[in-house]
């Protein structure tokens, strides 16, 4: 018989899972668990990825899970500082993933697609921001992180539109369920649509968001 190995991902894999099951049943109950817990997440990820790849994981993938870290550390404290820091390093991150993404999906694309799309994009920005009711000091830097998140999942859509395939269905996955998190914690700061179990669906869908997105990202190495 031989011997069965164990995959390198499956340890890391493991901690990891555990990790975000502790992370949420921590939010849900309203205990520091999370806060404990939270800033090992993405680095927990990160080690999942790069033994997944067998130790050639994309640089930028890599340093995109470790600033979502850095993000989740500043967001953990309260005030506006913090909450502009976190935004800053997620936005530097949304960044690597476009770079990561957008070198194949934007390829080839020409002004008669960028115009029009970035007009949709901005509308779609604009109409949130007024939805939610955001203005004064915060106005500017959420203008700013929108559009990160537009350009990210146009670059999901892109892919899928294109070339099809399950990779690119993970990016645009990805790209939409880290767009949705990021909305619910935008009306939780300016005390919108208020709802039961808000902040667990926000780490739950941030948590698939980054998994995914890294799913789609060693789905293309391949």
């Amino acid at each position: 018989m031989k011997a069965q190995t164990v995959k390198p991902w499956l340890v890391p894999g493991v901690f990891f899972a555990i990790a975000v099951v502790l992370d949420l049943v921590g939010t849900a109950v309203s205990v520091p668990l999370h806060h404990m817990i939270k800033p090992a997440l993405l680095p927990l990820l990160a080690l999942t990825t790069f033994a997944a790849a067998g130790g050639t994981a994309p640089r930028l993938l890599i340093l995109a899970q470790l600033l979502g870290c850095t993000g989740d550390i500043f967001l953990i404290a309260d005030g506006f500082l913090p909450f502009v820091g976190g935004m800053a390093a997620f936005l530097a991150g949304h960044v690597c993933y476009m770079c990561l993404f957008g070198g194949r999906s934007w390829k080839g694309l020409g002004v008669k697609v960028w115009i029009p799309s970035l007009v949709v994009m901005l509308l779609i920005i604009f109409g949130l921001v007024k939805l939610i009711g955001i203005e004064g000091s915060m106005l500017g830097p959420m203008l700013v992180y929108g559009m990160g998140l537009m350009l990210l999942c146009f670059t999901g859509v892109c892919g899928v539109v294109r070339f099809g395939g399950k990779a690119w269905v993970l990016v645009l996955c990805g790209a939409l369920l880290f767009t949705f998190s990021d909305l619910l914690i935008a009306t939780q700061s300016f005390n919108v649509l208020p709802f039961a179990g808000k902040e667990i669906t926000i780490m739950a869908t941030y948590l698939a968001a980054q998994s995914l997105l890294a799913a789609g990202a060693l789905k293309l190495e391949k």
